[in-house]
């Protein structure tokens, strides 16, 4: 009876409470959550940095283009099912949503494992492309070896986190999430260092690996125990070319994101390994990239409230609920993203520092930092868009969307101003793209709007 009563609760949020307190409700954890994933990345750097050796730095800074690549491909996937799900939820085909999720996590977890004997296989020429040097070389594929194990966690863990954000069980992604993050604060030290287990970088990996296949497991608990509104179950795994499609649609805007920024980040250490101070500059984008992912999940998190409330006021074709959504997710996301931006640009050195004291590296690092989040809220603005094309079902324009910031503007500026100004090429790359990509949003933000009411009416019809 209790059970019921809660999924009650959950549907009721994202059908009747006031969109800026559901989204607001829902995005809190899951921004908790997200801040909580962060730890993995920041904890195993902070810790790395204690080892006092830069090439160390360096080999998981290079190993960051493979980990944005494979959180793409979860978001394919883990995305698309998420706002199908929420819209079939919203049109009242919970059979529906039981088919979309089953067969997402089902097909996350044969992905998940081709991934890992991939990665494993072509580990060395995969860690050359995104610019491991030989000195570089033996530590970055010691940590690279438990991240494609931990795939076999990941992509299933995925799916099952945006599943139970597309029902509004929040609580529960930010159990799993915070739990395994915590796991990994204790596990990270006791595998590094020479008190413990004494395995250097490949003691972090493991940490984190380990502590990621708890995540995925509390989650399989959960749909395993009844408690859900949407039923994982082997009985609702129904692959077809039509569904698979739909998803991939979907989902496919918030993946290029993610691979975009995989590409720009090989990119600009491939354009650092040609200039003086290599590694140190790679170690130092190292570190910046991992504190900008903290940026970029503030706003993750905000989204993930946000599109859960948008999918169903869509899928249930309330235009007045969604407009208001679509509202305040706008004017919070800038908001959000100028206090990033602000933070960042303010204590630039010191959160260098915490990483590493070299001061060759704290002056690049500070330098990289603040070019990346000058204009952050070009990425606020244009991640926010992109969420809402994908759930209308405007998927090529949330796509083209998805591929300008760090794709069409970024890749040829790395790729043009180091050559003729050194390291301030890569200080001046970010900004000129941020400056084309807040244009371009602008300009697109009023045929976002008419678009969406467009898409609900053709909805409504085909429902």
């Amino acid at each position: 009876m209790k059970d019921e009563e809660n999924k009650a609760l959950k549907e009721s949020l994202l059908s009747d409470t006031e969109p800026s307190k559901a989204i607001v409700k829902l995005a809190v954890p899951a921004t908790m959550a997200l801040l909580a994933k962060a730890v993995y990345n920041i904890v195993d750097t902070a810790y790395i940095g204690l080892l006092h050796s830069e090439t160390a730095l360096a080999a998981v800074g290079v190993t960051l283009p493979l980990l944005l690549i494979f959180v793409s491909i979860e978001n394919i996937f883990a995305a698309g099912a998420a706002v199908l799900a929420g819209r079939q939820l919203g049109a009242d085909d919970k059979n529906g949503a039981n088919t979309t999720v089953s067969t997402v996590i089902a097909a996350s977890a044969v992905i998940g494992m081709l991934l890992c004997i991939g990665g494993i296989v072509f580990m060395e020429p995969l860690l050359k492309a995104f610019g491991a040097s030989a000195a570089v070389m033996p530590q970055a594929k010691e940590y690279a070896f438990w991240m494609f194990i931990a795939a076999l966690a990941n992509l299933p863990a995925q799916s099952l986190n945006c599943a139970a954000r597309a029902e509004s069980s929040v609580r529960i992604s930010s159990v799993a999430v915070i739990t395994g993050a915590l796991l990994n604060v204790i596990l990270d030290p006791v595998f590094m260092f020479h008190w413990g287990l004494d395995m250097g970088v490949a003691g972090a990996s493991l940490a984190t690996t380990i502590s990621q296949f708890v995540t995925c497991g509390i989650l399989m608990w959960f749909y395993a125990s009844g408690r859900s509104i949407i039923k994982v179950r082997m009985k609702f795994v129904r692959p077809s070319a039509r569904l698979f499609k739909t998803v991939i649609l979907i989902g496919i805007p918030t993946a290029v994101i993610q691979i975009c920024l995989a590409v720009a980040t090989s990119l600009t250490n491939m354009q650092a390994s040609l200039l003086p101070d290599s590694d140190l500059i790679i170690a130092a984008y190292g570190v910046v990239q991992r504190l900008v992912l903290i940026g970029c999940y503030v706003i993750m998190g905000f989204m993930q409230g946000y599109q859960p409330v948008a999918s169903y006021s869509f899928g249930a074709g309330n235009e007045g609920r969604f407009r208001e959504s679509v509202r305040f997710a706008q004017k919070t996301t800038l908001m959000l993203s100028v206090a990033v931006a602000i933070v960042y640009v303010v204590f630039s050195r010191p959160l260098i520092m915490i990483f590493n004291r070299n001061p060759e590296i704290i002056l690049y690092g500070a330098r990289l930092l603040i070019s990346q989040v000058i204009l952050y809220p070009a990425f606020g603005l244009c991640y926010m868009m992109t969420i809402t094309y994908q759930t209308i079902g405007s998927s090529r324009y949330g796509l083209f969307l998805s591929t300008i910031r760090q794709g069409l503007f970024y890749i040829p500026c790395i790729l043009l101003l180091p050559r003729y100004l050194g390291v301030t090429g890569i200080y001046f790359s970010q900004p000129i793209a941020d400056v084309f990509t807040l244009m371009v949003c602008l300009l697109s933000y009023k045929n976002m709007k008419l678009t969406a009411v467009s898409h609900m009416k053709i909805h409504q019809k085909l429902s």
